[in-house]
């Protein structure tokens, strides 16, 4: 082969991975917006259906249901398409973690099953106070 040959190969190779990163980081981007619009539909709907929630705390709960691999709800399907279950599941984990001592009591060592019975009444409060009157 002549060398000529190869090196005209060697800079299509080159020219060819450059253009796949520039393709890739596109898409990086692009998935970035889209998970940015799917977080504020998340966040608008929990004000839809939480209205008195405390400012802000609805674009938390969104970012955080919607986490990448962390097997949060906001990941899944139906949460993606604002499944109407979706939404009072990722705003009951937020209050669990927020409104209750949820995690104290799991640190003492309580069972999950426990502490979220031992919560269960806090949650309910704090649901029927942020819902939609």
């Amino acid at each position: 082969m002549e060398e000529s040959a190869i090196q005209r190969a060697e800079q299509e190779c080159l020219d060819d991975a450059d253009l796949r990163a520039r393709r890739n980081e596109r898409a990086a981007d692009r998935r970035m917006e889209l998970d940015q619009e799917y977080v504020d539909r998340f966040a608008k709907q929990v004000h839809e259906l939480f209205s008195n929630c405390p400012v802000g705390r609805e674009q938390i709960i969104a970012e955080h249901a919607y986490q990448k691999y962390r097997g949060r709800v906001g990941r899944s399907t139906q949460a993606k398409n604002l499944d109407e279950k979706s939404i009072p599941l990722a705003v009951i984990a937020h209050i669990h973690h927020t409104e209750t001592n949820y995690d104290e009591l799991l640190m003492q060592g309580m069972e999950r099953s426990s502490a979220r019975d031992e919560v269960k009444g806090v949650i309910s409060k704090v649901l029927g106070n942020w819902k939609v009157n």
